[in-house]
């Protein structure tokens, strides 16, 4: 008992070490990276203006927040980014719902939804344009129509998924279609849900910095836009740093509830 005791401790000490090293070298890399950058642009290696600098990058950040527009900016994106990702997760769950339901409305529907989902959205932005408005509501869709499809369609997929055999024993006990989905196949699928969602956050982040990109007047993207049209390079790359900061925030905090609730169903 004391040996198999201490040969778990033993190894939860090396994993905890393991998981340590993975993190320094991830955090070594990024260091690393952003030295290398430096030094190459202060020795002329680079070209500071096509390339910028994190000195430069630093610097263009301090001075936009100093002002309050850089969080105008960042409010702006990470509202209409939440929005269209709840939105799209939500519906895409319902639809995944719906279609696991009727395997005729799935069949009806599934060439439609193909054709959507392989459908560059950016050629969808002027229509969108003129139906909504140049707005955050227009943006905002546009994050729904890149996210919600597939979300749908993993969803699904990881509804079908389930064994069947679950299935037919509850319902040779009785059980209706509702109890079942409830009680077997929503929890079943739980965990492709959650990798969904990971893959929704960084769809909804596609589709606004690209709706910010054809109508914004406020947002990351269309700071970057604008960057580009002054050549203020260095604006441009603090901004593009700032998006995947804060699109890997969101995929972090999926990851977490993912691993929360995967904890709790092990239990």
């Amino acid at each position: 008992m004391s040996s198999e005791s201490a040969a778990q401790r033993v190894f939860v000490q090396k994993e905890k070490g393991r998981i340590r090293f993975i993190r320094f070298v991830r955090i070594g890399i990024l260091v690393l990276f952003l030295l290398l950058w430096e030094l190459l642009a202060r020795l002329s290696l680079l070209d500071s203006f096509l390339l910028s600098s994190p000195s430069r990058m630093g610097r263009t950040f301090l001075s936009l927040a100093s002002t309050g527009e850089l969080f105008l900016h960042i409010g702006t994106t990470l509202l209409e980014t939440v929005i269209g990702f709840l939105l799209g997760t939500c519906l895409g769950i319902a639809l995944a719902t719906l279609f696991w339901w009727s395997e005729t409305l799935s069949k009806i529907f599934d060439p439609y939804l193909v054709v959507l989902n392989a459908l560059p959205k950016i050629a969808l932005g002027p229509v969108l344009i003129v139906w909504i408005g140049a707005g955050m509501p227009a943006i905002i869709l546009m994050s729904l129509l890149v996210s919600v499809i597939v979300t749908q369609v993993t969803v699904l997929n990881g509804f079908l998924s389930v064994e069947q055999d679950k299935i037919t024993l509850l319902r040779a006990f009785g059980a209706s279609k509702l109890q079942c989905f409830t009680r077997v196949v929503f929890p079943g699928a739980l965990p492709v849900t959650l990798s969904a969602l990971k893959i929704s956050i960084g769809m909804s982040w596609v589709g606004v910095i690209v709706g910010e990109f054809l109508v914004s007047r406020a947002g990351l993207g269309y700071l970057i836009v604008y960057g580009g049209q002054v050549f203020r390079l260095d604006l441009v790359m603090m901004g593009t740093m700032v998006l995947c900061l804060l699109a890997a925030g969101m995929y972090l905090g999926v990851a977490a509830l993912e691993k929360k609730l995967s904890a709790r169903l092990n239990m």
